[in-house]
């Protein structure tokens, strides 16, 4: 079976939902939102305090897992 292409590393809320993916491919890291309370949903790339997309370093034949720490240095 193929990796699958965004993993989630982080999860939080039940009503009003906040997860982190990362693209397995880029490194890119995205937050998804969404709130049952007004059925809307939402997402966007995070980035540093430069503006610049937070990327998870990905070694030749890394792959991200669930709930893995990502460093940020």
């Amino acid at each position: 079976m193929a990796q699958e292409r965004f993993v989630e590393v982080y999860s939080q809320g039940v009503t009003n939902v906040r997860k982190i993916v990362v693209d397995a491919q880029t490194g890119v890291n995205y937050l998804l939102m969404s709130s049952s309370m007004t059925g809307g949903s939402g997402i966007t790339v995070l980035v540093d305090a430069d503006g610049k997309p937070l990327v998870t370093p990905l070694g030749e034949g890394d792959q991200v897992a669930f709930g893995q720490l990502l460093d940020r240095e």
